[in-house]
C-alpha cells in the first residue's frame, strides 16, 4: 500500500515537473529562434537531458546503451521500437546527431510543444496528399541528411505494450532505398517503465540497445524492413525476456 502511494506520489511530482518545464521551455525555445540550427537543437534538447534526468532521480527510471558502436557517421535512418513516450525524448538527446521526427502534420498545432517542434527541421506529413506526401518527405529527408542530421521512424506507427508487436511498415526502408541512407533498428524495454496510456512511472533499468546498419543495396523496402524487424524482436527478447515467455 505504501508503495503504491510513493510510486503515484512520485509520478505525479514527476508529471507536474514535465509539463511546467514544458509550458517555460517552449518561451526558451523561442528566444533561441534566431540562433544557428546547431544551437537551437542543442538548446531546445536540454528540456530532453532535463527530463530524462528527472526520471531517473524522481522515478528510479535508470537507463543503459548497448551496441552504441554500431552508430557510424553516415546517413542513417532511425527505426525503433515504440513503447512509450520516453524514447522520443531520450533518443533526441543522446544521439551523435541532430534527430529528425518524421509526424504527422497536426502536431504543430498543439500549444507550446507543437510551435516549439516547429522551430526544428522535423517533417510533418499531411497524410490527406496520399502520395505526393511521400515525395515530399524524400525531398526533405535528403536535404537534412546532407546536411548530417538523422532520420528517425517508429515502424510499428503507435505505441506497442511490452511484450506485443505491432505490424511493421515499410515507409522507413522505403525511405532509406529512396535515399541511399542505412537502416539502424533500435530495441528498447521502456514500456517497463513507462507503461503505454499508464500515469504510474516505475523503477527499473532500461536498456536501448542498438543493432548493427543495414544497407540498402541489394535490397527491396519489404526485405530491408524484415532485417529490422527480426533484429528488434529478436533483440526484445533477450531486454525482457519474461514478456515473451508465453508468447
Amino acid at each position: 500500500m505504501l508503495r503504491n502511494i510513493a510510486l503515484f506520489l512520485r509520478s505525479l511530482l514527476f508529471v507536474l515537473i514535465m509539463a511546467v518545464s514544458a509550458l517555460l521551455w517552449s518561451f526558451v525555445c523561442f528566444l533561441a529562434a534566431p540562433l544557428p540550427y546547431a544551437k537551437r537543437y542543442l538548446v531546445t534538447s536540454q528540456w530532453n537531458v532535463f527530463i530524462i534526468w528527472c526520471g531517473k532521480v524522481i522515478c528510479g527510471m535508470r537507463y543503459e546503451i548497448k551496441g552504441a558502436e554500431n552508430l557510424q557517421n553516415v546517413p542513417t535512418i532511425l527505426l525503433s521500437k515504440h513503447q512509450s513516450a520516453w524514447e522520443t525524448i531520450f533518443l533526441l538527446c543522446k544521439m551523435p546527431h541532430p534527430l529528425v521526427f518524421v509526424f504527422k502534420r497536426e502536431l504543430l498545432f498543439v500549444p507550446f510543444f507543437g510551435w516549439a517542434l516547429g522551430l526544428l527541421r522535423m517533417i510533418p506529413i499531411d497524410r490527406n496528399n496520399g502520395r505526393d506526401a511521400f515525395k515530399n518527405v524524400v525531398t526533405q529527408s535528403k536535404r537534412r541528411l546532407a546536411d548530417g542530421q538523422w532520420i528517425i521512424m517508429f515502424p510499428e506507427g503507435t505505441r506497442i505494450p511490452v511484450g506485443q508487436a505491432g505490424k511493421y511498415k515499410s515507409g522507413g526502408t522505403r525511405l532509406a532505398i529512396a535515399t541511399g541512407a542505412v537502416v539502424v533498428p533500435i530495441a528498447h524495454n521502456s514500456g517497463d517503465c513507462w507503461p503505454k496510456n499508464s500515469f504510474i512511472k516505475k523503477p527499473g533499468l532500461i536498456t536501448v540497445s542498438i543493432g548493427p546498419p543495414i544497407a540498402p543495396q541489394g535490397q527491396t523496402q519489404d526485405s530491408m524492413m524484415k532485417l529490422a524487424e527480426t533484429w528488434i524482436e529478436g533483440e526484445m527478447r533477450v531486454i525482457s525476456p519474461d514478456a515473451y515467455k508465453k508468447k
